[in-house]
């Protein structure tokens, strides 16, 4: 399935949960939605439900309109966050319920409930009630009776987020395995951005309403287009420092001039750059000294205080440096994004390094 959303605004009395929302997802796509709390990312997937009517816009399935339709008259898979199984229900009734609702067959149920077992492997649950299924048990069953009525688009409201970090790993694989195979069109809601980035063929980012980005995981991660976006996506999260543009020139609080290749108007700018496109070392840009050393497992984050602003470097484990040290911090700058500080908005320069001369 085709899926479209034009001009697709949600508004609750004063508050405009969404607005403005275009975009489109193509058919077998697999879509993430990534932003905060509260900007607008479930009223979005619940819209396409239709458990909520959007007060402008349209939403179309194959180009079809379907604002009018009922949620049940959609065909479409709705997987919640808190899994909302019955209690009373074995996990093979709750499977089978949407299917009881639409009078299939009981022979067709059962072919069909054990069918979706097998793909996520829960046969053998199929007779316990939720209260005696592990987490990612009871999330497989939620998964399980949003796909047995073989919708066109399977939609999932941060379905990971009640379970632990090991498991929630193992189900983004699943899910993502379980997509592919079927060749459902998905949109996926989360406000965890490895889930979005490792999952989603594409990432939508919003912020207050707004659909600020849709990109692919890469493109969105390598050339953000706004300071949020950069800021909201990547851990550990992008450096950012104030610079001033001068003559066509940045400058940078401790380092020398970076010539600018392209006219960028005089005024204040955020200059970001993310942790791993930093390395310490003899020669480096930006003079400053080493207030923390954190380990991440195989590598090490580095928080060094320069006087441009601090910096977060990541080095690897058998580089050796203390709290304490004096270092000098060298940028990638082909890596290195100028941001507008007023609008955010990225400014689209390239920055060769720092020229010749003295440090400022």
């Amino acid at each position: 399935m085709n899926l479209a959303l034009e001009h697709l605004s949600k508004q609750f009395g004063a508050v405009i949960a969404v607005d403005d929302v275009s975009l489109g997802v193509r058919d077998g796509e697999f879509l993430a939605l990534l932003g905060p709390s509260g900007c607008g990312k479930t009223t979005v997937l619940w819209m396409i439900a239709g458990i909520y009517r959007p007060s402008a816009g349209r939403i179309l399935f194959d180009g079809e309109c379907v604002n009018g339709l009922r949620p049940q008259e959609r065909g479409v898979g709705l997987v919640f966050q808190s899994y909302a199984l019955y209690p009373h229900l074995s996990a093979f009734e709750n499977i089978a319920f949407p299917l009881r609702v639409q009078r299939v067959p009981m022979a067709k149920i059962r072919e069909r409930v054990r069918d979706v077992a097998a793909l996520v492997g829960i046969e053998q649950a199929l007779g316990r009630r939720p209260g005696q299924l592990s987490g990612g048990q009871q999330q497989r069953v939620a998964l399980c009776r949003a796909i047995v009525k073989r919708p066109k688009l399977l939609l999932l409201d941060e379905p990971l987020s009640n379970l632990d970090a090991r498991l929630r790993e193992g189900m983004r694989a699943e899910i993502r395995r379980l997509q592919k195979d079927l060749g459902i069109t998905a949109v996926f809601v989360s406000h965890d951005q490895t889930e979005a980035l490792g999952m989603a063929d594409r990432v939508g980012v919003m912020r207050d309403g707004k659909l600020m980005a849709l990109l692919d995981p890469g493109t969105l991660y390598r050339r953000p287009s706004s300071r949020f976006v950069a800021e909201f996506v990547g851990n550990p999260p992008m450096n950012f420092v104030s610079a001033q543009v001068n003559a066509n020139a940045l400058i940078v609080p401790g380092c020398a001039r970076v010539p600018l290749a392209g006219p960028v108007p005089p005024g204040r700018y955020d200059l970001g750059v993310r942790p791993e496109h930093l390395a310490l070392g003899p020669g480096g840009d930006l003079p400053g000294k080493v207030v923390l050393v954190e380990s991440l497992g195989r590598e090490r984050l580095v928080h060094v205080r320069c006087e441009a602003g601090d910096l977060r470097v990541l080095v690897q484990l058998d580089e050796t440096v203390t709290a304490g040290d004096s270092v000098a911090v060298r940028l990638a700058w082909r890596e290195v994004h100028l941001f507008d500080a007023e609008s955010g908005q990225v400014i689209a320069t390239d920055l060769g390094g720092p020229s010749s001369g003295a440090r400022l």
